[in-house]
């Protein structure tokens, strides 16, 4: 049986902890904060699980024979690359690319651990073991996985052993049965509409901070967690019809507290171990996995935000304008980029050990590049919008009263449709982009992959500089100083 959109909401259905708005939500499966983005959720299981997609978005478990998503899959070949990236694209399609945590983000990157077990073993078979398992378990259920990773934000200045005791997640204890863990992490994207979180660091660790150095996946109803949510921008939504998006695809954030939380030894994959736990990154194709699914979903998106800047365009009658046209042609060159520096990591890939991942070459210029690509997109929307996207009706029910609807239409015009079309594109532009939702999306594609600074480390470590700085040495090997010029004295030694 493939997991359906029913299977997982009945799943979410487990007595976690979600503290919103000052209190404590009970069934939050079924609360207005949550219920629209957890059934949007539950919309891709469905897709997956529709007769027609079952092929294209599933394969057959190695180990059950079941159907499970193909965010599982491990692709040994360039077409089986392509073949799980169309899924994946169909999936974020869904969502026009604005549900940026969903369950195909951490599925990608355990699956790429799972790729560079070689890498655990070097820790010891009992935590490679643990992964191995943990990744079987994840796919045979269809697991939806988010992760906290990052620690909360106090003091920058200082290390993370330094910070204020008990504000980061670490070992207070340890035992026959496993770990206990204590303090904080964020960022809890997608924690209301997921099953369990993988808990870890991605920030690089020194010596003398092995108690922060560990890596574990439990369910969200553990006992001990405690998940602090940021105000659901669903919950604020006035209608589908005045935020099409934030009314559905509002994944939501949270801090994740820890209690004295027991993780036992099955579940811990690294152990106050500082370098394994970068190595868990990158020495395996974990963070190319997940970041390549990242500019899929993102290319989905981009696709989707240029369709409506060609339509606001349209509405407004200027798509005639040369400068409007030469503004839409920049933005489609530029999504274009983002679909061919996909294409660029797949047939840029190569074999590692039996499986085929993506160029991290191409990728981490992908990563580079888009983050600087999404406000300056968000900026020309603006610009083709005007105040369009402000002066709207206050909210659909407005279309209700006869006389406010008189106004609507002697303002709202437009020369290829109705007032009612014309509130409607800019109600969804200004979510997209303009709303406390949207802004939320600015911010989530600026930093998702870390700051630039970062983002631009991984370029630089990635690139091929041998072969460019061999171009450059073997052709100033082609040429010396003159042999007639009088009085050229070479350099000592």
């Amino acid at each position: 049986m493939v997991k359906d959109g029913k299977m997982h909401i009945q799943s979410l259905k487990d007595g976690r902890k979600i503290y919103l708005d000052g209190s404590l939500i009970k069934n939050h499966a079924d609360h207005s904060a949550f219920k629209n983005s957890i059934a949007s959720a539950a919309s891709l299981f469905d897709y997956q699980a529709d007769p027609k997609n079952i092929e294209k978005m599933t394969f057959e478990s190695p180990k059950t024979g079941n159907r499970v998503n193909r965010m599982w899959q491990l692709p040994k070949s360039l077409p089986e690359l392509i073949e799980r990236r169309r899924a994946l694209e169909s999936w974020a399609e869904l969502s026009n690319g604005f549900l940026g945590r969903s369950p195909d983000h951490v599925g990608s990157a355990l699956s790429g651990m799972y790729m560079g077990l070689d890498v655990f073993k070097k820790s010891g078979d009992k935590f490679a073991g643990a992964l191995s398992d943990y990744y079987e378990y994840a796919r045979d259920n269809d697991i939806y996985l988010t992760y906290v990773i990052i620690n909360p934000q106090a003091d920058k200045a200082k290390d993370a052993s330094a910070q204020a005791e008990n504000l980061i997640a670490s070992i207070v204890d340890e035992d026959a049965e496993g770990i206990t863990i204590k303090g904080a992490k964020m960022l809890g994207t997608g924690c209301p509409m997921a099953n369990e979180v993988f808990i870890s660091t991605i920030q690089p660790l020194k010596p003398g901070e092995e108690n922060l150095a560990f890596s574990a996946a439990i369910p969200l109803n553990t006992k001990g967690v405690k998940m602090l949510s940021r105000k659901s921008y669903e919950q604020s939504s006035v209608s589908t019809f005045d935020n099409p998006l934030s009314s559905r695809f509002d994944e939501n954030d949270a801090v994740l507290c820890f209690d004295e939380v027991k993780i036992p030894w099955e579940r811990v994959f690294v152990n106050k171990d500082v370098q394994m736990i970068s190595a868990q990154w990158h020495a395996t194709p974990a963070h190319v996995y997940q970041n390549y699914q990242c500019q899929v979903r993102f290319m989905v998106k981009m696709r989707f935000l240029l369709g409506v800047a060609r339509r606001i365009a349209e509405t407004n009658g200027i798509i005639g304008f040369p400068s409007v046209v030469e503004t839409l042609g920049q933005m489609a060159a530029e999504v274009s980029m983002v679909e061919g520096l996909v294409e660029a990591m797949e047939v840029g890939g190569q074999q590692r050990g039996e499986y085929f991942v993506p160029s991290s070459t191409r990728l981490y210029a992908a990563n580079v590049l888009t983050q600087q690509l999404y406000p300056k997109f968000i900026s020309s929307i603006r610009e083709l919008s005007g105040g369009g996207m402000i002066m709207v009706p206050s909210s659909a029910q407005d279309f209700s009263n006869q006389e406010i609807l008189s106004m609507i239409n002697q303002t709202q015009k437009s020369p290829v449709t109705d007032s009612y079309g014309r509130v409607k594109l800019f109600k969804l532009a200004w979510d997209a982009i303009g709303s406390e939702f949207g802004s939320r999306h600015l911010q989530y594609e600026m930093f998702y992959s870390g700051a630039n600074m970062v983002t631009r480390g991984h370029a630089y470590r990635n690139y091929n500089w041998q072969k460019a700085l061999g171009m450059v040495d073997q052709f100033m090997s082609s040429y010396d100083l003159p042999n007639e010029a009088p009085g050229i004295l070479m350099p000592a030694a």
